[in-house]
């Protein structure tokens, strides 16, 4: 069976940015018939997300991620539809998910990188489980509720960096619903800001590249920030954790600002940032939503029942084609999208 794949075309310098010719389509065969244990699998969507930019070295900074390798096919987030089955598991027209589904229209793959999802959780919205009720869901909820320390009623502002990526933008949302009576988004076009507080619910948002961050944080926040899912790093977490109260809780998701540099995972912070975290018995721990997996089940069944009361709003933005998937990443890692980047593979 003849089918479509994309591979990495070539290593990236750490420093280096990632464009779309860093990927390339190919055509390949599939082997006739299934071993025991194999399922083969159709692709509906693929999920595009900033850590795969650490993917793109030689060294991956982190012990759960290994790197792509070159000429070899890449893979990620994916969801899709079994076509056949040789594992008792799955069976012909299962929906199934994996972190590790490879960039391909069709693929033969062991069965225990597959978990059978039920559809009626997202109302048949398959690409929602590679979002809100998927891997960015899990991290902005259990990050809110493990390291944001909110307590509702304590009139606590949370700031979010990165706030109209898919991560940002749900974790906003759930520090209102976890408690927050305040919720400021920086993003990085005024069209975001608007999405954020005319749809999403954000009391207000701050444009990075054109708005003075230290200012905006003076008047958005009055009483100082209490609690700072940081996205981004770099300048941007300089100037929140410089507002930050006592006692207050920075939630370290990610540092997308410093994924191009050659820099350790977390990166430093200037000794000025550090000595207020010290001063101010600010918590600043780094989240792993792997760590967090016996909760990972309720999570996802209270995503969804937000998600289906209207308590969570949406964006999505989708690129169809899996010949345009190396486009979706360099639009991603340049900010270009709105909420949770997909490639739509195949139609329904």
């Amino acid at each position: 069976m003849l089918i479509q794949q994309v591979v990495l075309s070539c290593r990236l310098d750490k420093n280096d940015e990632p464009v779309a010719e860093n990927f390339r389509l190919e055509e390949s065969h599939l082997p006739e018939g299934l071993q025991d244990g194999q399922v083969k699998v159709h692709t509906r969507f693929l999920s595009v997300d900033p850590y795969m930019r650490c993917r793109m070295n030689e060294d991956t900074g982190a012990d759960y991620l290994y790197p792509w390798q070159v000429s070899e096919v890449v893979d990620g987030g994916g969801v899709g539809v079994v076509e056949e089955s040789k594992h008792p598991m799955f069976q012909k027209w299962d929906i199934v998910t994996s972190f590790n589904w490879p960039w391909q229209t069709q693929a033969i793959v062991d069965g225990k990188i597959l978990t059978k999802l039920d559809a009626q959780l997202v109302d048949g919205h398959l690409s929602y489980f590679l979002g809100v009720v998927g891997l960015p869901g899990l991290t902005a909820l259990l990050g809110v509720r493990e390291k944001g320390h909110v307590k509702p009623g304590a009139n606590q502002t949370m700031v979010v960096s990165g706030a109209a990526g898919a991560c940002g933008s749900l974790a906003g949302q759930i520090a209102r619903i976890e408690g927050c009576s305040r919720v400021v988004g920086i993003c990085g076009t005024d069209e975001k800001c608007r999405i954020l507080v005319c749809e999403m619910g954000f009391d207000a948002a701050i444009n990075y590249k054109k708005d003075n961050i230290a200012e905006k944080l003076l008047e958005f926040c009055p009483a100082g920030v209490d609690s700072y899912f940081d996205n981004i790093g770099g300048h941007i977490s300089d100037n929140v954790i410089s507002q930050m109260n006592m006692n207050s809780h920075v939630i370290l998701c990610g540092q997308i600002s410093q994924y191009n540099k050659d820099v350790p995972y977390p990166p430093p912070l200037p000794p000025h940032t550090e000595a207020i975290l010290k001063e101010r018995n600010i918590t600043r721990e780094r989240f792993l939503v792997i760590n967090y997996s016996d909760k990972h089940a309720m999570s996802l069944i209270q995503l969804s029942q937000w998600l289906k009361e209207g308590k969570l709003k949406i964006c999505e933005t989708v690129v169809k084609g899996l010949e345009n998937i190396g486009v979706a990443f360099e639009s991603l890692m340049k900010g270009g999208n709105i909420g949770k980047q997909l490639v739509l593979v195949s139609e329904g």
